[in-house]
């Protein structure tokens, strides 16, 4: 791991966690619960917090592709069944992480297993994640009878 990149890496997590911060702020000083964070930006930005210089037009387009590629589905001509057309494989250029695009009749075993750990690690992360979350609101919301045993 390169000394920049890591200094990079760690500047944006320290950013991460300033924002984080600000939105614990933000629940304390005004009491709410169900955050929208259109709200928590403009009370940020009543108390200086420094804005973000907005994408450039040909990086929201650019972002609007991306989103459609992953949404596209096919539709398998034997079975039936729906696929995604698209898959996102890394790609590094210098210090950025980007992805590209491919589809999926064009993709080679590689490019097809680069993206297939991609999405599989992903899936992993989020089901664990939400066994915590689950885990954690059921302990402070511990059901009322015994008959009501179930998370929800």
């Amino acid at each position: 791991m390169s000394r920049q990149w890591n200094h990079e890496r760690q500047r944006q997590m320290s950013k991460r966690q300033e924002r984080q911060r600000f939105i614990r702020y933000y629940k304390e000083q005004t009491g709410e619960t169900e955050l929208d964070m259109n709200k928590v930006a403009a009370f940020a930005q009543t108390m200086g917090w420094k804005m973000p210089v907005p994408p450039s037009p040909l990086d929201l387009l650019a972002k609007q592709f991306a989103e459609s590629a992953a949404e596209e589905t096919g539709y398998d001509e034997d079975t039936g069944n729906p696929y995604r057309v698209y898959h996102a494989i890394p790609a590094r250029t210098g210090q950025l992480n980007l992805f590209y695009y491919i589809d999926i009749t064009d993709a080679t075993r590689i490019q097809m297993r680069k993206a297939a750990v991609i999405r599989r690690e992903q899936m992993v992360r989020d089901g664990l994640q939400l066994s915590f979350d689950l885990e954690r609101w059921s302990k402070i919301n511990r059901p009322m009878t015994p008959s009501n045993s179930r998370w929800i």
